[in-house]
């Protein structure tokens, strides 16, 4: 028998949340030195304010970088064998496992967009898609989860992902999922 090995990476996209505290985190680093040091010239605080604004703006420098370089999430998805592994990468610095799964006890695979999706209830949700908005390339899978109960995963698979996946699904997910009936 064949071994299946297949990966694909999905950037996630920034949501305008990202981009508000990137701005607002910026704007701190800016103002507070700068009011450290008018503050400094106009003699109401003493001069070594001056030394402070210049070390608190070297922190404000790494924040917005460390900020930024944070909000630079990719998801990895491992199919080996019957086995679906999803991994978070974060700044490409630090990796963790989400979920590792096997196909065969998913009840239920389709796309975001199908209207069954807003009537279930679970668990627990992970989401590891490139953009939960784009409902045409995102995917959920239904499972139960020994700890969490009914779980589902949004995730953005592409069809290597899929067919790998084919061969150890339930039928009734293949028959709805790849021949539409």
């Amino acid at each position: 028998m064949n071994d299946i090995f297949i990966e694909q990476l999905v950037k996630k996209k920034r949501k305008v949340k990202d981009r508000i505290i990137f701005i607002v985190t910026l704007l701190l680093v800016i103002l507070i030195p700068v009011l450290f040091i008018v503050l400094a010239k106009m003699q109401i605080l003493i001069a070594y304010f001056i030394y402070i604004a210049f070390f608190l703006l070297l922190f404000g420098v790494w924040l917005v970088w460390f900020i930024r370089t944070n909000q630079n999430v990719e998801y990895e998805y491992q199919m080996v064998q019957e086995v679906i592994v999803v991994s978070k990468i974060t700044a490409k610095r630090k990796r963790k496992e989400i979920v590792k799964i096997d196909v065969k006890l998913f009840d239920r695979l389709a796309k975001a967009k199908d209207d069954s999706v807003k009537n279930l209830n679970f668990m627990k949700v992970y989401e590891a898609c490139a953009d939960f908005s784009d409902e045409e390339n995102t995917y959920y899978a239904v499972y139960q989860h020994p700890a969490y109960g009914r779980t589902a995963l949004f995730f953005t698979p592409n069809e290597k992902i899929l067919n790998a996946m084919k061969p150890y699904l339930k039928k009734d997910i293949v028959l709805k999922l790849f021949y539409n009936r």
